[in-house]
């Protein structure tokens, strides 16, 4: 098979929908941590350690998913 070349626009287009998931990165994984420790908490009724914990877990899993995106960006 042939591998077709992508034209240099659709190129740029490409770049800007990943950077732009990059942005939404690190939001969604906070929003994430926060649902599961506030659910969490209902269950248990742990209320406030858990949201806590999970909240923790949501900005430590969005920071390294952002710079993981932005060094993959960084080699391209």
């Amino acid at each position: 098979m042939q591998s077709k070349k992508i034209p240099p626009k659709k190129e740029n287009y490409r770049k800007i929908l990943e950077l732009t998931s990059l942005g939404l990165t690190l939001p969604s994984s906070i929003a994430i941590g926060l649902f599961f420790g506030y659910y969490l908490d209902k269950v248990f009724g742990s209320h406030p350690w858990l949201l806590i914990i999970f909240l923790l877990f949501g900005i430590a899993s969005g920071i390294i998913s952002l710079l993981r995106g932005v060094n993959k960006y960084k080699e391209d």
